[in-house]
């Protein structure tokens, strides 16, 4: 029974516009929900409810399916219920200042106790220089000065007294004090000691050394009552300070008594205060460093600033935090560096917060390619999720490559879920790879490309496009518009029982439509409209394929419609342009002779064939074994080649137009160049369905009509691919009109019949075929080189014996 055409209403699966009950899409109720993702929600719901670590969410699928909208919009939804929160702020720590401190306080209030410290600061820098310059403190000091002068006097008199009654005079000098004798009160010369006699000149030394040694014992004591008086003067000046600063350290602590750290920092910070009280007093104008702070206060006054790392006093709830850029700094912050006398310093000043402090208590979404694109980033994510707090180190310092001055801040608490957006490829991958990550991903949210195209779905996607178009602002859809958007969804799919959720498509689609029918001055967007932004767009995308079916028009690329040719076929491939892709066909020859059973592929002998076609070409050998030399030897060789094929051939779509060629080849029987073959093949001869079949379809029927068509052009598919045909309209046209035909087939007989005109012909029940069928001559062609193999063995056997 002759293999019949398939019908052209079944060449295009029309959407039903009887099916939308509304003219435009300004009509229907905005579609809110995510349409044909239940199993993902499902998932991110569940993996954003557990509260147990390692549960983060990788977030899976094509891009341009809207994973990256549709988590930001569900995770705002679920945040703005939850906690607010908290603010995070470093500060100096005045025991070890290489190691700040962190402070956590309710949200907003890291600004509050910012503004309060600077405040706080500015009072004391007018208030103390103020106390110290009071009446009661200088006459306080004045008395403590005057207090040591008088010890100092005092012992220094009682010598002098001493000496006096010794005739010895105490003489204060330039370089010290010094003895000397004396004669009726008067001071002796040297010359008047030396007339002496030598007696009375030793009994003077004698007094003159013990006075000294006096001397000595009081001068010794005088360092010990000027630091007993240093002592009583930082006593009245800690006294003093306490007074000016411990009222207003006692008002903030009363304020954050809440926040126990908060008050342990003011106790710190009062301490430091009055010990550096003197950075106060001292109010001189001059030289400013290059944060334009004065050269004496620069460091003190830096040490009471309060560094607001996360500020979330206009958050609405848990934060949620997208990082396009995830290097490893703006993940885990950093910690900058000022060049000060030459050196490059750093503070707590100048710690910069990441994107895991602002997402701390929330959510963080990342890009799972890019993250891995940057050096440390994945490896530093890692190492922060399984510590739970985020400790910023510096990756310079790491990896020695600076010696500088550095810091160590205080690590901060960590609880967030983090959401991995990335590939299917990418995903197992890493699950193979890197063994911590699925302990720290533990769930996969996998976000379909496709919705079933029923009734029920097409009228939620009209409503869906009713969204996309008030969220662009542009026109709305007529309802003939829609079902053309319906149809041509199914086509970006390639399935006519399908759609897609790839919605970059389906937004770039209506926005280039909107700019057609603005041309019109239309106030909605009508079919033509849609029919013209994707004929825009092809037309855009077409410069290759143009040039290559010129090429075959003008002969370069020897492609035959008419006539027929034993062991050459017209193989149908397609090419993928980045968004665009189209069918062309391939001519495909096979050569036969004796050999030893192998099917030669041309491609893969000079590395242009990938491994999916090689594994084609291999079953063909297998099916030519068990149909046909089951009980003999299989004595052929064969090659197989896509002529002026000058890159990679990947793919089996084109395995049963090869073993057209090779049964056309073996049998001697001519195919139709009329004809054009997609469609893989089984070792049992049954015809598979394969990929990209309305391209395919299209690129010979392209190739048809430039050299006009004779009613006798057509292409075989495989019979299960007739569900996802949304061809052409002109080729359906075509087709009603007896010009153009698509042959649905199942099996090689099928197919073979087709293409030769001449009966496959069926085994008997000794497995011989009919004469005057293909397989017959196919099978006697392979008995024929078998006795002829036999015969060379038989031959060479002889001369051996001889």
């Amino acid at each position: 029974m002759a293999l019949k055409a398939l019908d052209p209403d079944a060449m295009y699966h029309h959407c039903d516009i009887t099916e939308f009950p509304f003219h435009t899409t300004a009509e229907l109720e905005k579609y809110t929900d995510i349409l044909g993702q239940d199993r993902a929600i499902e998932a991110i719901k569940f993996g954003i409810g557990i509260k147990h670590d390692g549960y983060n969410l990788y977030v899976m699928g094509p891009a341009g399916t809207g994973k990256h909208t549709i988590i930001q919009q569900f995770l705002a939804q679920i945040a703005v219920s939850e906690a607010i929160s908290p603010d995070w702020c470093y500060v100096n720590n005045f025991e070890d200042s290489h190691k700040p401190l962190v402070l956590q306080l309710p949200a907003g209030q890291g600004r509050v106790l910012r503004e309060e410290m600077a405040n706080l600061v500015d009072e004391l820098r007018s208030v103390i220089p103020a106390t110290f310059e009071s009446d009661e403190y200088r006459a306080r000091f004045q008395e403590i000065e005057e207090e040591f002068k008088k010890q100092e006097q005092k012992a220094l008199a009682e010598i002098q007294e001493e000496a006096a009654k010794q005739d010895i005079a105490l003489i204060h000098t330039q370089s010290g004090f010094a003895f000397s004798s004396t004669y009726k009160n008067e001071v002796m010369t040297p010359e008047q000691f030396e007339k002496l006699d030598e007696k009375e000149r030793h009994r003077i030394e004698r007094k003159i050394i013990k006075l000294q040694e006096k001397l000595r014992k009081v001068i010794l004591k005088i360092p010990l009552w000027r630091r007993e008086s240093r002592e009583k003067v930082q006593s009245l000046n800690s006294d003093i300070t306490i007074s000016v600063v411990g009222h207003l350290i006692e008002a903030l602590k009363e304020k954050y008594k809440a926040l126990p750290a908060v008050v342990d920092y003011f106790d710190n910070v009062q301490k430091d205060i009055v010990t550096n009280v003197d950075d106060f007093r001292q109010q001189e104008e001059g030289a400013t460093n290059i944060l334009g702070i004065p050269v004496n206060q620069a460091l003190s006054f830096r040490s009471y600033k309060i560094n607001v790392l996360v500020d979330n006093d206009n958050l609405q709830g848990a934060p949620v935090i997208y990082e396009d850029h995830p290097t490893y700094q703006n993940l885990v912050g950093r910690v900058e560096h000022i060049a000060m006398m030459g050196a490059l310093v750093a503070d707590f000043t100048l710690i910069k917060s990441g994107a895991l402090h602002r997402a701390n208590n929330g959510y963080l979404i990342l890009d799972a390619y890019k993250i891995l694109q940057h050096p440390f980033a994945w490896e530093g994510l890692k190492r922060t999720l399984r510590a739970r707090e985020i400790r910023i180190e510096s990756l310079e310092r790491m990896l020695s490559m600076i010696s500088t001055m550095t810091i160590e801040p205080e690590p901060i608490p960590l609880d967030i879920k983090v959401v991995l957006i990335g590939d299917r490829l990418l995903y197992y991958l890493l699950s193979h790879y890197d063994p911590e990550f699925p302990e720290l991903f533990n769930v996969a949210a996998d976000f379909e490309e496709q919705i079933d195209r029923t009734t029920e779905n097409n009228l939620l996607y009209a409503r869906m496009i009713g969204a996309m178009v008030e969220k662009e602002n542009i026109r709305h859809l007529e309802r003939d518009a829609v079902a053309r958007v319906n149809e041509h969804s199914a086509r970006i799919q390639g399935d006519a029982e399908k759609l897609t959720t790839h919605m970059r498509s389906i937004v770039d689609l209506l926005l280039e439509a909107n700019y057609w029918a603005g041309k019109r001055n239309n106030e909605t967007i009508a079919a033509e409209d849609i029919q013209q932004a994707i004929d825009a767009k092809i037309r855009r995308s077409a410069r290759v394929r143009e040039r290559m079916q010129e090429a075959i028009k003008r002969g370069i690329v020897l492609i035959e419609t008419d006539g027929e040719k034993v062991g050459q076929i017209n193989g149908l491939s397609v090419i993928q342009l980045a968004n665009f892709s189209f069918g062309i066909p391939a001519r495909i020859t096979a050569g036969v002779r004796l050999g030893e059973g192998e099917v030669i592929d041309i491609e893969r002998e000079v590395e242009l064939g990938g491994p999916i076609h090689s594994k084609g070409v291999l079953i063909l050998a297998g099916f030519l074994g068990s149909r046909y030399a089951s009980t003999t030897p299989l004595s052929l060789s064969a090659s197989l080649v896509f002529e002026q094929s000058y890159a990679e051939v990947e793919g089996d779509s084109a395995s049963s137009a090869e073993l057209y060629a090779l049964l056309s080849a073996l049998a001697g029987v001519p195919i139709r160049q009329s004809l054009a073959v997609t469609g893989s093949v089984n070792q049992h001869g049954q015809v598979q369905a394969i990929g990209s079949v309305n391209e395919k379809i299209e690129g010979f029927y392209d190739v048809c009509v430039e050299r006009g068509l004779t009613g006798q052009q057509g292409v075989l598919i495989p019979a299960s691919n007739i569900k996802h045909l949304m061809i052409r309209q002109e080729i359906v046209d075509a087709a009603k009109a007896g010009k153009f035909f698509i042959y649905p087939v199942e099996t090689v007989d099928q197919g073979i019949e087709l293409l030769t005109g001449i009966p496959a012909g069926e085994p008997d029940q000794e497995g011989d075929y009919p004469e005057g069928t293909v397989n017959y001559l196919v099978q006697n062609r392979l008995l024929q080189f078998a006795d002829i193999r036999l015969s060379f063995a038989q031959q060479a056997a002889g001369k051996l014996l001889e």
